[in-house]
């Protein structure tokens, strides 16, 4: 019991250090190149039902950090911008450390062998490809939908954490919740630079000024 909490504890530590901002870099370049990519439409409604248990909980973010993941990899390879291979590369960390918390209470991993766009959960199924088709409207699209996947992981994760006092799951969504603020900086921050500023979707407005201020 001791070796199981210590490595999820030590897997929490090398998630919020390996979290730092991401840098923007290549966003900016990529609409200084093409200016005519500033559409943005409205998001998508459809949302993941509310875990019921701690147990739902974790196969919901197991779930949603690949969301998360495999979206931003789509959205790379169409507009090749960097910040979206920097930010899929942390999803995976984001994956790694909720497989472990899966492993530790013996659950079944959802997407174990799940190729890309693939999920158990049928409502995030449908937001993968709502998600993708948005994105690809046009590179700020791609940057919005960037900040709502966020937007949503950190609503998630902020009332997971208010549901449940089992240490291993605070640890890690303690150190998710910090990524994902990270994230949704690096989005929100390129989207204001760009006269596109982030209007909340899923956390109230006062809680995305509070990340973006770091109040």
């Amino acid at each position: 019991m001791a070796k199981r909490i210590l490595t999820i504890a030590t897997m929490a530590v090398l998630l919020i250090l390996a979290m730092g901002t991401l840098a923007a870099q290549g966003a900016v370049e990529y609409m200084e190149e093409n200016p005519e990519s500033t559409t943005v439409v409205s998001g998508p409604e459809t949302a993941a039902t509310s875990p019921a248990s701690i147990d739902e909980g974790i196969l919901l973010m197991r779930e949603e950090e690949k969301l998360a993941r495999d979206v931003y990899a789509a959205l790379y390879e169409k507009w090749g911008i960097r910040t979206f291979a920097n930010i899929a590369r942390s999803e995976q960390q984001h994956m790694d450390a909720v497989a472990l918390l899966l492993e530790s209470k013996g659950l079944e991993d959802p997407v174990a062998n799940a190729a890309v766009g693939e999920f158990t959960n049928p409502k995030l199924a449908a937001l993968y490809d709502e998600l993708v088709t948005l994105g690809y409207t046009s590179a700020i699209d791609a940057l919005n939908v960037g900040a709502m996947i966020e937007d949503l992981d950190i609503n998630d994760l902020q009332e997971l954490l208010a549901e449940t006092d089992d240490a291993d799951a605070v640890r890690v969504y303690s150190a998710l919740l910090r990524g994902s603020e990270n994230h949704m900086r690096s989005f929100a921050g390129l989207l204001n630079r760009f006269g596109k500023p982030y209007e909340a979707q899923y956390i109230s407005s006062e809680r995305l000024t509070e990340i973006l201020t770091g109040r």
